[in-house]
This record gives structure tokens, sequence and C-alpha cells, in this order.
């Protein structure tokens, strides 16, 4: 496994993480049970995934909570991020309809104090907003909080994740500007590089870790969706439509030749390429059992993706339709 540095921190992460909301919904089309989901978090560790990625919404702690016991004993041993702004505390949770979002001093301590004690820690590695909208990042009332909890040592960097949809240019870019961002989140792929080619440049100059999402495009680049898939309304993928999952495949046959040539299948060529990049520092794919984790891990392994390469894939990308991005309305 390789190590890199998280942004303008000493922190070092995995450039695989583990992304802890998979074990706590049934959005990815699995529902994980407790003791496999232990199962899941103890394998990454053993093969050498530091940093652990949750948020206080996914299963209304319960993801914070699994982390939280098995890795009690092994605090020093991890890298943890949560994120919070969703007040989940009266509502239920139905689809992937957003709740409603609070970032407010008094609502920000008590989402960082139970944080804690589900984490079952006294620090964080990392604190993070989870989707805010462009005004939250003009707010610096926000931002003197979450400096005030770097100061009390309560944490140690925070983070602004992006979307929950694709895009948000406008946010992350902003986000960067601020002293104490040591991370952007956002969804990126080899088939879907908008914003992220554009934050990742961004993140270069401000020395900000970019972390990864979705890198497997909704499945269509392991696989698990072809023409044929029939998606569950629960499954967070239903928002993807017929007219994409074609395109998308159509993308992946002008990739495969690449992918030969180097002797990798479009899964490792679609990961090879993220980590290939200046201004990743982790990727989290969204994993549902043992068995990912240890192919994941394996992709870890070995050369990057030449140079030369890189530039041909650059060079298909920007021949492709652009689509739609997702922003706070004031920032198109």
């Amino acid at each position: 496994m390789n190590y890199n540095k998280l942004g303008k921190t000493d922190i070092k992460v995995s450039e695989l993480g583990f992304g802890a909301w998979s074990i706590a919904l049934d959005w990815w089309g699995k529902k994980i049970e407790e003791d496999e989901a232990k199962r899941m978090l103890k394998k990454a560790y053993d093969l050498g995934i530091n940093f652990f990625e949750t948020g206080d919404m996914y299963g209304k702690g319960k993801s914070e909570k699994l982390i939280g016991e098995v890795f009690k004993d092994m605090r020093d041993e991890i890298v943890i991020s949560t994120k919070y702004g969703y007040d989940f505390s009266e509502v239920e949770q139905i689809g992937h309809s957003e709740l409603p979002q609070k970032f407010d001093e008094v609502f920000t301590r008590k989402a960082l104090r139970d944080s804690l004690e589900r984490l079952q820690t006294d620090h964080l590695d990392m604190y993070g907003l989870h989707n805010p909208k462009l005004r939250h990042i003009r707010d610096d009332s926000i931002f003197n909080v979450l400096d005030s909890f770097i100061a009390d040592e309560s944490i140690k960097t925070y983070q602004v994740a992006l979307g929950p949809a694709i895009g948000w240019t406008q946010e992350g870019l902003e986000a960067m500007d601020r002293p104490n961002v040591s991370a952007v989140q956002t969804v990126y792929n080899i088939i879907e590089q908008t914003p992220g080619n554009e934050l990742m440049r961004k993140a270069v100059e401000k020395n900000v870790g970019i972390l990864v999402r979705v890198p497997e495009a909704s499945g269509i680049l392991t696989g698990k969706v072809n023409a044929d898939t029939k998606i569950d309304e629960k499954d967070h993928r239903s928002v993807r439509k017929g007219e994409w999952i074609k395109a998308s495949l159509e993308k992946v046959e002008q990739l495969r030749p690449i992918a030969e040539r180097n002797g990798l299948t479009i899964t490792e060529l679609a990961m090879k390429f993220i980590m290939s990049k200046k201004g990743f520092a982790s990727v989290f794919p969204t994993v549902v059992s043992e068995e990912e984790i240890v192919n994941y891990v394996e992709m870890t392994k070995g050369e990057y993706i030449p140079s030369s390469d890189m530039k041909e894939i650059e060079e298909m990308y920007n021949t492709w339709p652009s689509y739609e991005l997702k922003a706070t309305p004031q920032a198109n």
C-alpha cells in the first residue's frame, strides 16, 4: 500500500481508503449485517488501509459506531474522518432526498461531541462539511468554529465534501482558499473527470488533497452495471438513466485498448488512472464485501499509468460531450 500526505497536514493516508457509507446503508445493492461490516473493517486494516472515511448521517450514526467498536483499542494506528451538516434527529431517512442541513455553531458543537462519542475517541484526524452549499463556504462563522476545534485539538484538520451529485465546482474552488481546508472530496472517475480535473489543478496550487468517491462510475467500470441491468429504486444508482449507461459503456470500449496494452482490466485502469493524477490523496471505492476489498487493494500494487497513456486518455475525454453539473444556483 502506498501512503500520501494529506494536503498541508503531516497526516499520511493510504491511497486506497475505506468509504464507510456502504456498511450502514442499503443503497448499494446489498444490506451488510454488523458482523460482516466489522470483518470488512478489520480486513481493510489488515491489508494496509489506514484511512476510514464516514459521516454522522450514514445509518444515523451506525457507521461511526461500527468504526468505534472495531478500532477503539487501535486509535493511533488509523486515520478517522467523519462529516456533519445534516440534521437527521427527527426525520426518517427515506431514499436519497437530502435531509435538512445545519452548520450553525450550536449544531456543529453537538454534532462533533456526538461523533466523538460514537467513534469512541477524543479527537478526529479530519472533520468535514457534508455537501455544503456556496453560502456555507462563504460563511466565516462556520470556519471559525472549525478552527476552534483545531485549536483545542478536538480535530487535526477539516475537509469539504462536495455533493451529493457530481459538480459543485465553485464550492470546491472557493473551499480551497480557506487556509485550514486540507482536503476536498468529489465524485471523480475516468469517464466523469469534470469538475475533478479543475479541482485537482487548484489542489496542487493550494496544497490540498483531493479525495475521490464513485471511482467505479456507479458500477460501469466494474462490470456490475451493463445494458441489461435493472436497478432497484432504493439503490443510489437509480439516478443513472438508461441513456447515460449506454453512452458510458461506449466510452469503456474506447478505453479498452489502453487497458489491454497495459495488461489491465477496465477497473484496474480506472483506479490507476485516479492514483496517477497530481493532487490526488485517497480514493474510496464503494465496497460491499471482503472480497472486493482484497481486489481493490491488489490494484494499488505495481506501476501507475504511463504519461503517454494519461495524455491519450485526456485527449479522448476532451472529445466526449459535456454533462450536467450540480451547483448552488448563484454559482451558475
